[in-house]
């Protein structure tokens, strides 16, 4: 029988990495799931952000996955290596694609991250730039706004772009020719990301990356059938719906809302 491959995230942002890996993979089955009722991860303790990720991945893993994509850079941060006890299938984040990228696309070294708080705090994406290029230059700077704004549909908001100045422009004086959107829900916001930093930053979007992670892992078969998809979340399942069809460009279906802990812990 065919596995899926599945997908997690802290809400909808996840499906920038979702979209990726459909338009990359399209005979792949995708089991996606966003935790919608405790989003944002961000502002969370890194416990608390590894306990809800054992339990996103535990769901996951209830489908018969074989591969996990932890889309959320939060959990990418700091919860990856006890998803790595918890089972014995190939598990990729999107800190590590996101850092090749970024070290593959500057020139001066000089290279910004916006995160999370979770994100920034845990010094994740420094540590794997400069295992790369030991000698770059990061700038790190937390944007906690821009979470709720994305999981509000509010991207396009005049409000967006007030939020981006303030956040954005200490980078602007950093001289950087590179920054990470190392957050899956940032791509959303890409085109006020740009208008504030300007044309000649190039912006790095880690779920770009992560198909050529899932190459390295999958088998080169397709037997000609078109991949299914299914989304699960734990709340709001009407606004999910209603983002994510902005988000892809379609329409969608087999969304359920899943009962936490319940289905998480059943026998």
């Amino acid at each position: 029988m065919k596995k899926a491959i599945g997908i997690f995230d802290s809400g909808v942002g996840g499906l920038t990495v979702y979209k990726a890996i459909r338009n990359a993979f399209p005979e792949e089955d995708l089991v996606y799931f966003g935790d919608t009722a405790r989003v944002p991860y961000g502002p969370k303790s890194p416990n608390t952000v590894i306990e809800y990720s054992i339990q996103n991945s535990r769901f996951l893993l209830q489908q018969g996955i074989k591969i996990l994509v932890v889309a959320c850079n939060t959990s990418s941060a700091v919860a990856v290596p006890a998803l790595h006890q918890l089972t014995g299938i190939p598990i990729i984040g999107v800190i590590e694609p996101g850092a090749e990228q970024a070290a593959r696309s500057t020139n001066n070294k000089r290279i910004g991250v916006i995160g999370t708080e979770g994100t920034v705090r845990s010094n994740a994406y420094t540590t794997a730039i400069q295992k790369l290029i030991p000698d770059a230059e990061v700038f790190s700077v937390a944007c906690p706004l821009f979470v709720p704004l994305v999981e509000e549909g509010w991207q396009d908001h005049a409000v967006a772009q007030i939020i981006a100045d303030e956040y954005l422009t200490p980078l602007k004086y950093k001289n950087i020719d590179t920054l990470v959107l190392g957050c899956t829900h940032y791509p959303l916001l890409h085109q006020t990301i740009q208008k504030v930093l300007g044309n000649s930053v190039c912006l790095v979007d880690s779920a770009e990356a992560i198909a050529g992670y899932l190459s390295r892992l999958l088998p080169e078969e397709n037997d000609g059938r078109k991949g299914s998809d299914s989304f699960f979340v734990s709340d709001n399942e009407d606004k999910f719906a209603q983002i994510a069809k902005r988000i892809l460009a379609d329409s969608f279906g087999n969304l359920a809302r899943v009962r936490l802990f319940e289905s998480w812990f059943k026998d």
